[in-house]
């Protein structure tokens, strides 16, 4: 597979990811504060997404380099490293706004 083929497909899984993050938090805060399911979804897509973003970046610094895409990198990381002091306030802060953003950087990205 060229490269640019994995880059068009990973933007599509994260598309895909964002706009699950999105269903979920359509949900409302009420719901993500008593379903236990879904910090752990959360979690799951705070790894995807900045799993993707990691890729993102290695293949195409130049069109990635905006610090949003090494900010969900690195909350990756804490998430699946840190799994045990994740703070549920900011995870839900972290899908509800932060991914909206990275979405309108994605929606940019996908225009040019």
């Amino acid at each position: 597979m060229k490269p640019a083929d994995r880059v068009e497909r990973w933007l599509a899984d994260l598309s895909a990811t964002l706009d699950s993050a999105a269903d979920l938090v359509a949900r409302g805060r009420e719901a993500f504060g008593t379903d236990p399911a879904l910090p752990l979804a959360f979690e799951a897509l705070s790894n995807r997404v900045g799993d993707l973003s990691k890729r993102l970046t290695a293949a195409d610094p130049a069109r990635f380099d905006h610090p949003l895409w090494s900010q969900a990198a690195r909350n990756r990381d804490f998430v699946v490293h840190h799994y045990d002091r994740i703070d549920e306030d900011a995870l839900w802060v972290t899908v509800s706004r932060s991914f909206v953003e990275l979405r309108l950087l994605l929606d940019r990205v996908l225009e040019d």
